[in-house]
């Protein structure tokens, strides 16, 4: 059964009792993990670890640069920045410096610009899908309104790539500016999709290659970079990023339909209720019969995705194993991850990022 904390009506949990009853839908995909901090905890430890001195630093820059004399933007940046998150992505880039051996202060900067940029996008993204919630409180847009989180979302892009220009390395600005380009696209490409449900599994899978791997790319890349590695070892960290960000992502997904509210710091079904097409329902609507398809056009394209509707969506995820099947596909991206690392010198950093993926894995179990 789900989760006590769960925020839904009496009328659903009634729906999805009863769906469980027809269904035999299994708790161990639908709630996906009653132990998830347990298992995340234990497997990024080590990279929290290995970083910990550096992250001071890059959170105190962070704080930093988010200051401005129109108390506006702080106000909203820190709202988001102060609201928690794992901060992998800035963490990556330190232990891929790191791995190398370097030991100057540039990875810093890199990485609190890693984390402006990710922090930029999650803004602009609350806003291009309507979000009321992130990390457990009310995403800015809510507070400050849509115009105000754009426009923070531009100051902190602006205050990342001042950061890379004082790192003084035209390389790492060219990934960056690359990524920031990529990304942006994604958000269109995903905007063009958006509630249209003959949206194909490559399709989606270019929008989530864009919006979310590229980011993870460039922040595992920029560290051998900086610490002059070969074109080797920078595709193999690039291959690991991009990776992992695709599994990442993937996990997400299937987190949505089977997760614990308070651990996503967002509702369950979110996703759903926005109609967002995910790789859960891609899988679902291409092997659903005439009928299961009329339900998902209704539910996702014109918007009747109330609690019920998300029982019966639930059900057919379980039918056609759909949930499952996307773990498996955010599997393969994990071992490609692992993969990518295998030809790398041993140290403690590259061990730390291949638990990394043990932690983005875990999310579910």
């Amino acid at each position: 059964m789900y989760s006590s904390k769960l925020p839904l009506e009496p009328n659903f949990l009634l729906s999805y009792l009863m769906l469980l009853q027809q269904n035999s839908i299994g708790e161990d995909v639908l709630i996906a993990s009653a132990i998830l901090e347990k298992n995340m905890q234990a497997s990024i430890q080590p990279l929290v670890d290995l970083t910990y001195d550096d992250m001071l630093a890059v959170n105190e820059l962070v704080r930093s640069k988010a200051c401005s004399e129109i108390q506006m933007i702080p106000e909203v940046a820190n709202h988001l920045i102060s609201s928690g998150g794992k901060r992998l992505r800035p963490m990556i880039t330190l232990a891929a410096a790191r791995m190398f051996g370097y030991d100057g202060p540039h990875h810093i900067k890199l990485a609190a610009a890693v984390e402006f940029m990710h922090t930029a996008t999650l803004l602009h993204d609350d806003v291009v899908d309507e979000s009321g919630r992130r990390r457990g409180k009310s995403t800015a847009r809510m507070i400050w309104g849509n115009q105000a989180s754009v426009l923070v979302g531009d100051f902190l892009l602006g205050q990342a790539f001042k950061m890379m220009v004082d790192v003084g390395s035209l390389t790492c600005l060219d990934i960056f500016s690359n990524a920031a380009a990529i990304i942006a696209e994604g958000e269109v490409m995903q905007l063009a999709a958006a509630k249209h449900m003959e949206t194909s599994e490559q399709e989606y899978l270019a929008v989530i290659n864009a919006k979310t791997a590229t980011l993870f790319a460039a922040a595992a890349e920029v560290g051998p970079v900086l610490a002059g590695g070969g074109d080797k070892i920078r595709t193999a960290l690039f291959r690991y990023g991009s990776s992992l960000g695709l599994a990442f992502q993937l996990i997400d997904d299937v987190l949505d339909y089977g997760g614990i509210a308070d651990n996503l710091g967002k509702n369950i079904g979110d996703d759903f209720r926005e109609g967002k097409i995910t790789m859960p329902v891609i899988l679902s609507f291409s092997r659903s019969s005439k009928e299961e398809r009329l339900f998902w056009r209704r539910a996702m394209e014109m918007g009747e995705n109330d609690n019920t509707a998300l029982a019966t969506a639930l059900a057919l995820m379980h039918k056609y194993k759909s949930l499952d099947d996307t773990i498996q596909r955010a599997r393969l991206s994990g071992e490609r991850a692992h993969q990518a690392l295998l030809p790398l010198k041993a140290s403690p950093q590259k061990d730390a990022l291949i638990k990394v993926i043990d932690f983005c894995m875990s999310r579910f179990h």
